[in-house]
């Protein structure tokens, strides 16, 4: 009876002082999004009174837990620094420690996000012995797919080292180390969430494609695989989902290979986009990384049907840009293995676009628009300055109302290209590096290539 009594008492004592919780995005080592009002919340009792004292100010915030044992509090940072501490007390104290602050960016898609130098990429064991980069951190979630949304992810944060860089994503590593060559100062946290071979419709709330016709219908027609979930929202739910409100600076995005095949992907693609921008209350730059051009089956054009998508939603949607790969990869490899030359690229785009540290030519050549003067096509491009072919392809066609295409010699004229084909005597539409397999060989002043694209 007596030990009956005491393990009510126990378990009543565990109830009445339970301790506070933090959810495992803040842990030592994180990296917080400077001169910013970020959020920190996690569980406790219901009216316990939670004191939170960050080191960099003398502020301390109060704040008690709901009757749903959960509580959440604003906090002011600094500019960029550290480390500093965070002191949280309630029936128990928590401590954090080794805090950056910093700029903060959330790394999402499939296998070529993940992609890491363990996995295989080029000159890959120089760069993990000079990766002794303390002020980049890594927060990579496990891969875990769930029914519903979860609020957790269990992961913790790492300092950048030899052993931590060797099996975090390469790209988003050369993403950072890339920013830190112009801002030293400045600490970085990569929040890494990929998963190989998956589509973008497990990366978004399953209520947005419930609440479209046409995400719904394209998401219905995506057939199982062994690699991974196909199931609207699964990856959202468990590794997107427990990010929210985390505050980030921008988000990169590499992936596309799983809906080679789909019509509709400049549609889901802004879906996602759109979704993730609303639960984060924040329009923030979002960079796509185009797929690059390898044998997709037997349909010739599926490939360049995404990398056009890709292209359409970079030009269309505001703050979201892309960088072009197809002259650093080879069409044999869906994993190319140059992770490093497309991380310095993105960088360049945050740094020339949201940080507005230099007035660097950072994309290729760009298709604005077509103009017909009789059998020729006059094809104009943003960002045109210095345009070149690398080699003699003809990469361009053209057709007309018929919509049959047919190689066609193109010459530049300053930032224009005349295009023509004896076999078209009335062009309507023009296309550029349209196949599977096809590498641009259209390139400006930066050495940049131009998007595979194709005119309405």
């Amino acid at each position: 009876m007596k030990k009956h009594l005491l393990y009510i008492f126990l378990i009543a004592s565990q109830i009445a002082f339970a301790d506070v919780r933090l959810p495992s995005i803040f842990t030592d080592h994180m990296v917080l999004q400077q001169k910013s009002e970020v959020k920190l919340w996690g569980w406790s009792d219901p009216d316990e009174e939670i004191v939170i004292t960050p080191s960099w100010s003398a502020t301390e915030y109060k704040v008690k837990g709901s009757n749903q044992a959960y509580w959440e509090t604003i906090i002011t940072t600094p500019s960029a620094g550290g480390p500093f501490t965070i002191s949280i007390n309630g029936n128990n104290t928590l401590i954090l420690n080794d805090i950056l602050i910093g700029e903060v960016w959330l790394c999402s898609g499939q296998s070529n996000m993940e992609m890491s130098a363990a996995w295989g990429i080029e000159n890959g064991d120089e760069e993990v012995k000079t990766a002794n980069q303390s002020t980049i951190r890594f927060y990579t979630a496990p891969k875990i797919s769930a029914k519903f949304p979860q609020l957790n992810i269990v992961s913790q944060w790492e300092v950048c080292s030899p052993i931590s860089m060797k099996k975090n994503s390469a790209l988003a590593y050369f993403f950072a180390k890339r920013l830190q060559e112009v801002d030293p100062d400045v600490p970085v946290g990569l929040i890494i969430s990929a998963w190989g071979g998956t589509p973008a419709e497990t990366w978004m709330p399953e209520e947005v494609i419930n609440n479209d016709t046409l995400l719904l219908k394209t998401a219905n027609s995506l057939k199982p695989v062994p690699w991974g979930p196909v199931e609207p929202a699964r990856t959202f739910n468990a590794m997107i989902n427990p990010l929210i409100d985390y505050t980030i600076a921008g988000a990169l995005w590499y992936q596309g290979e799983a809906n080679v095949g789909s019509n509709n992907y400049t549609h889901t693609l802004t879906a996602l986009i759109k979704s993730w921008r609303d639960l984060w209350k924040n329009d923030f730059p979002f960079y796509i990384v185009q797929i690059a051009p390898y044998q997709y089956g037997e349909n010739n054009f599926n490939g360049a049907i995404i990398r056009d998508a890709q292209r359409i939603v970079s030009m269309e949607i505001p703050n979201t840009d892309m960088v072009v790969t197809s002259d650093i990869s080879t069409i044999d490899d869906i994993h190319p293995k140059d992770k490093k030359t497309v991380g310095i690229r993105l960088a360049n785009l945050a740094l020339t676009k949201h940080y507005k540290k230099n007035n660097d030519l950072v994309n290729g050549p760009s298709f604005k628009k077509i103009s017909v003067t009789k059998n020729k096509v006059n094809v104009y491009f943003d960002y045109a300055e210095g345009l070149y072919f690398s080699n003699k392809q003809l990469l361009f066609e053209v057709a007309g109302d018929d919509g049959e295409f047919y190689h066609a010699k193109a010459k530049i004229f300053k930032e224009t290209i005349k295009v023509s084909s004896k076999k078209v005597k009335h062009p309507t539409k023009v296309r550029f590096a349209w196949g599977n397999t096809v590498q641009s060989n259209l390139f400006n002043k930066a050495n940049l290539p131009a998007s595979t694209f194709i005119t309405k």
